[in-house]
């Protein structure tokens, strides 16, 4: 099927999108990091509760914790909308944020040494933990040969300004998610290369698994990749320690079993995958990103009068 072609007033509204996005980053760029840190936070806790995505970060929060009080829930709710706003207004100025030494705490930072010395060739896997995109710079930083994968944006000129905003940080490789994405990380892997990959949001199609005691989708692909190659996981995230300040953990390696049967085995791996973050999610609630729809659909619909 040919693709359609956007139109004129879609690319006029797509610029229109940049600019303000782009008004935004420079903006950012010209206050202390804290400060707007703190502005992201609060904005974002004020707002967030008055959109629709709300219910969705209660919903969400209620299917992980059903022991907890309503009081409990939403209060989580309020501080997981002050971790989104933020990361949304740390993404600008994250190179900043990565240039300050003082910032960013690497936690066995020799796992990730040792990676890039032996040329190891490992699946990095991660979730949506306070500001993720930290974690790409730290691969890069310690000399990895790491491809990053992520999820091109619609907005062909807001895309491009993320990937500007990466550069500044030292990240270089993309795969943008996809078939294609797919072939260049099996050929990638196959020169003894490493990928790495967000992990835990849904996947339709994906393995069936239980995140929360729920069984949901998740995507094939690290456990699949892993098992092709012979090689580890590789766990990894990150933790706000104080407003604008992280450590990065380099977690330990998971080795899948191959045991000959595929399915089963990509089965296992991804179950393993999925306790991973439920691990990590537990210790930091507040810090992962409730706004999206991980669990089948039918767990969001408003029961009926």
């Amino acid at each position: 099927m040919t693709p359609v072609k956007p139109s004129l007033a879609q690319h006029i509204l797509w610029r229109i999108e940049a600019l303000a996005y782009d008004g935004v980053t420079g903006l950012a760029r010209l206050f202390p990091i804290d400060g707007v840190s703190d502005f992201g936070a609060w904005l974002f806790k004020g707002l967030g509760p008055m959109t629709s995505t709300h219910q969705v970060v209660l919903t969400n929060l209620r299917i992980a914790f059903p022991e907890a009080s309503e009081a409990e829930i939403q209060h989580l709710a309020l501080e997981s909308w002050a971790e989104t706003g933020r990361v949304a207004l740390e993404f600008p100025i994250l190179d900043k944020i990565i240039a300050d030494s003082s910032r960013v705490e690497l936690v066995n930072g020799d796992r990730l040494a040792e990676i890039a010395r032996e040329g190891q060739a490992v699946v990095f896997i991660s979730g949506h933990f306070s500001s993720m995109e930290i974690m790409p710079a730290a691969i890069v930083h310690a000399g990895v040969n790491c491809h990053i994968t992520y999820r091109a944006m619609n907005n062909p000129y807001v895309d491009a300004s993320f990937r500007r905003s990466r550069f500044r940080y030292g990240v270089r490789l993309f795969a943008p998610k996809g078939g294609e994405s797919a072939r260049e990380l099996i050929r990638a892997l196959g020169r003894g290369e490493c990928a790495a990959l967000m992990n835990d949001q849904k996947f339709n199609g994906g393995v069936a698994a239980p995140l929360f005691g729920i069984t949901c989708y998740t995507a094939p692909g690290p456990s699949s990749f892993a098992l092709r190659y012979g090689i580890p996981l590789q766990p990894m995230s990150v933790q706000r320690t104080h407003k604008a300040r992280f450590k990065v953990v380099v977690h330990d390696p998971i080795q899948l079993q191959n045991t000959g049967d595929r399915n089963a085995d990509i089965a296992a791996g991804v179950g393993k995958v999925n306790s991973f973050i439920e691990d990590r999610v537990r210790a930091r609630p507040a810090e992962w990103f409730w706004v999206h729809k991980r669990w089948p659909n039918e767990l969001y619909k408003k029961p009926k009068a």
